[in-house]
């Protein structure tokens, strides 16, 4: 299982915004085939850095997603609204094999 960590910064005024969006997403996005988990969390000290926590059968179920339209139109409405480049990993836990 791959657990996918996302870390997004957002312009102050848009951290509502993408709230909602995700609100809108996580249930479309658990549905999805090879999907276990997705919660978003956010930054305790800095409200506008919030980072999106994801666990995955594989690197295949992640890309089938990645290259889906409800990744394409999350993201197209998210990606608009950062003021920093998003950073992402793609982690194993410990003893659970090689990517």
């Amino acid at each position: 299982m791959i657990t996918r960590i996302v870390k997004m910064s957002f312009r102050e005024e848009e951290i509502d915004a993408f709230k909602e969006i995700f609100e809108r997403s996580k249930d479309n996005i658990r549905a999805f085939p090879g999907n276990r988990h997705v919660e978003m969390l956010q930054d305790v000290h800095h409200p506008g850095i919030c980072f999106t926590y994801s666990w995955w059968d594989s690197e295949e179920s992640l890309n089938a997603y990645r290259n889906s339209e409800l990744f394409e139109t999350t993201w197209a409405a998210t990606k608009v609204l950062f003021n920093a480049k998003p950073e992402a990993w793609s982690t194993l836990k410990q003893g659970e094999g090689q990517l």
